[in-house]
């Protein structure tokens, strides 16, 4: 069993490594229930769900400023790590593929459009920070998702050619990121329903990482 030249896994955070959408769900409420909004899971999963602060903010708070928008994001990101603090779990399966990854030497790297707060909160929550090569922020590049930029940017840290990684994303948003790099991606049912995920692009559907046929169609990637 060896290694495809160039192979690797990329993790969006939110949702795909970690169990955070309803948290996320709470804290967009309390932040934009001034401001006329309210969001129930189908709603948030359709205009939320992934997306960059600064896209949310433009869309959903148009007669604000652009610094008054970033604050009330902000705003809205610190409610989320307040809620997140009192403890988060891992998606079912996680360790155990990142186990089989560690032991066949296939690097991993996480692609998130969440702040830098957010993601090493996440990360060091559930003990996973060292798993990864490096934490790629989307608002730290030219553009987040749905733009590719973030996961061309997992892809040069990896060292990484795009027909021999996976990509795991729970989001619409994240799924147009990931293919549109090039790269075969598994949509993480803890959000949105398999069939919707398949149809924004995912290769292969799932509601964790504990199934056979996840596993097989990494192998299918990965190795030679």
């Amino acid at each position: 069993m060896t290694l495809k030249p160039g192979a690797g896994l990329l993790f969006d955070i939110d949702g795909t490594l970690v169990e955070s959408d309803p948290l996320h769900l709470e804290a967009f409420n309390r932040a934009f229930a001034p401001y006329g909004h309210q969001f129930d899971r189908e709603r948030f999963g359709r205009e939320l769900q992934g997306l960059a602060n600064e896209a949310i903010g433009a869309r959903f708070l148009p007669h604000e400023s652009k610094e008054r928008q970033w604050d009330i994001m902000m705003n809205k990101e610190a409610l989320f790590r307040e809620l997140a603090a009192e403890g988060v779990e891992p998606v079912h399966g996680l360790f155990e593929l990142l186990d089989w990854a560690d032991s066949i030497g296939l690097p991993a790297v996480a692609v998130t459009n969440a702040p830098r707060p957010n993601a090493d909160l996440l990360l060091d929550s559930i003990g996973a920070r060292h798993r990864f090569k490096d934490v790629v922020i989307g608002d730290e590049l030219a553009y987040g998702k749905p733009h590719p930029l973030p996961y061309l940017k997992g892809l040069e840290i990896l060292g990484a050619r795009a027909e021999h990684c996976v990509a795991f994303e729970d989001s619409r948003t994240g799924l147009m990121s990931a293919t549109a790099a090039g790269i075969a991606t598994i949509g993480m049912a803890t959000g949105l329903e398999p069939g919707q995920l398949t149809e924004a692009g995912a290769s292969l559907a799932a509601r964790d990482y504990s199934g056979a046929e996840l596993l097989d169609f990494i192998k299918t990637k990965v190795l030679a």
